[in-house]
């Protein structure tokens, strides 16, 4: 299995076939494959050999997509990074993961050229992007020729995937060419989608779960739309002017959406499947979800990026409001084909049906491990089973229901922020004494990044002076969106560990489960 032959399949089978359309640009799969083969080429003059390294940090683009096939093609393991981290995550990925050799568009000039300059990277830019010293992609792409495939395959790592850290050191979760083909076959398959649909890039491709429907739709000759970012009025545009057939969105961005569309008016009967994920969704935004659009398949995906990221799938035909089938709407559904699930105890035991325990999973995409982090990779994929941190339990027919988390973790708008990350940042402003990070209800977001902080004595109450001071050290959406000073010492173990869940109870008191 590799990721890049589903182009040669394409090229082949449907060379005339639209295979992307960007900001007025129109690729068929014959192009396509021709662009990235010599996309590769350029990769090997810059330098690059087999199991090298590429970082991209650039907004969604049809660019973005040749990348991904282009790395690979070329022997190289792709390496994509989150665009809304701050300056110091972005380098210390760079670092961690060795990449020697990044691609950065247009709004990440400048700060390739600070990355540059305090290290040893040469840098190309995509499309129109230009600045001094760096070459562009496209300039040196016309004069190249194609690149055989350098035959990487199998279990050689294709992606490394950077998610945050519960020790407050971001992990590279490395992800085998089978990892992803494997993934994209399950979702085919689940989906049974046709080779004609239309996928709308609207979610940020950096993401694990737009890299899914990356592969995905190659893998059965569908077309790709790129719109550069997420936007309610440009996604709904263009799920309308291009008949979209397909689209993956977190329920923070359908719920953004929704209140656009029902202001403003569009047709988007194309629209066949809507899939979600990345956090759970509010039952009252899917009931809004099948008024706005009743001729649309909703789709839960679950799972995690070490996962490459998809476990479970909930189909259309289990979001109903009425009969038998209603109450699996609170459901993440079931294990996908090819993947053992089972809720096990502290001691890795199977519990029984309807007990809470811990999801763990074993298959055929789950990852090889975290990027030279063997201790961390032993412990969660110990006995062979991923350990997902999420808790739940599983009733008669293999539904899965979350109900928490084991690990640290708050999502929030569809981003994992892992608390220690946070508290590690709040710790180094002087007025804190203590901390801890936890998330909060928010109808927004889903779930609110909050802290609570004790300060030192003496020292100003000022939240707004804290929340400005970790915007330096981590990204925004890491950053607490409200503080709690208390005098009084945080509550602890008797292994002296802060007790986070007295600390969440108030705020989730009175609801079913201790997610949102």
């Amino acid at each position: 299995m590799r990721v890049t032959q589903a182009l040669l399949r394409n090229a082949q089978q449907r060379p005339l076939a639209l295979a992307t359309r960007c900001e007025g640009r129109e690729r068929n799969w014959r192009e396509f494959a021709d662009r990235v083969a010599r996309y590769a080429r350029v990769l090997q003059d810059q330098g690059l050999a087999a199991g090298d390294r590429v970082g991209i940090v650039a907004l969604n683009s049809d660019h973005y997509l040749e990348t991904f096939y282009a790395v690979p093609w070329a022997g190289g393991i792709i390496v994509p990074i989150n665009t809304r981290w701050s300056a110091p995550e972005i380098a210390y990925a760079l670092a961690d993961g060795g990449v020697r050799l990044l691609i950065v568009d247009a709004h990440f000039t400048a700060l390739a050229a600070e990355l540059a300059g305090a290290a040893d990277l040469t840098v190309l830019t995509l499309g129109e992007a230009t600045a001094p010293g760096f070459a562009r992609v496209e300039t040196l792409l016309a004069q190249a020729a194609p690149a055989p495939e350098a035959g990487r395959a199998g279990d050689d790592v294709s992606g490394i995937f950077y998610t945050g850290g519960t020790t407050g050191r971001s992990k590279g979760v490395m992800l085998t060419h089978a990892n992803h083909v494997t993934n994209s076959l399950q979702l085919a398959a689940m989906m049974q989608a046709p080779e004609a649909l239309s996928y709308l890039h609207a979610a940020p491709m950096f993401h694990i779960a737009d890299a899914l429907c990356v592969y995905m739709v190659t893998t059965l000759g569908g077309s790709h739309h790129v719109i550069p970012r997420f936007e309610p009025a440009a996604c709904a545009q263009a799920l309308q002017d291009h008949r979209i057939t397909d689209v993956l969105l977190v329920p923070t961005m359908i719920q953004m959406l929704l209140d656009h569309l029902e202001s403003s008016a569009y047709d988007l009967a194309a629209l066949a499947r809507l899939y979600y994920g990345a956090s759970p969704i509010p039952e009252a935004t899917l009931l809004r979800l099948f008024d706005a659009l009743p001729g649309c398949s909703p789709v839960q995906l679950y799972g995690q990026t070490e996962a490459a990221p998809m476990l479970t799938v909930l189909e259309g035909r289990y979001h109903v409001k009425e009969g038998p089938d209603a109450g699996r709407l609170r459901a993440a559904g079931r294990a996908i084909p090819c993947i053992e699930l089972k809720i096990v105890d502290e001691h890795d035991r199977e519990v029984p049906r309807g007990t809470v325990g811990e999801v763990v999973a074993r298959g055929p995409n789950v990852m090889l491990g975290y990027w030279q982090m063997p201790e961390q990779t032993a412990q969660t994929l110990r006995g062979g089973w991923l350990h997902t941190g999420d808790a739940a339990y599983m009733d008669d027919e293999g539904f899965i229901y979350i109900s928490d988390r084991l690990k640290d973790m708050i999502i929030s708008g569809g981003e994992n922020v892992y608390s220690t990350e946070v508290e590690n940042a709040l710790h180094q402003h002087p007025a804190v004494a203590q901390c801890a990070v936890i998330g909060v209800p928010d109808p927004r977001w889903g779930e609110r990044v909050h802290a609570i902080v004790v300060p030192r004595a003496g020292a100003t109450r000022d939240a707004e002076a804290i929340i400005a001071h970790c915007r330096a050290l981590i990204a925004d959406f890491k950053c607490p969106r409200s503080i709690d000073f208390r005098d009084e010492p945080l509550p602890l173990s008797g292994a002296g560990k802060i007790l986070k869940t007295e600390l969440r109870k108030p705020y989730w008191e009175g609801r079913q489960r201790a997610v949102n």
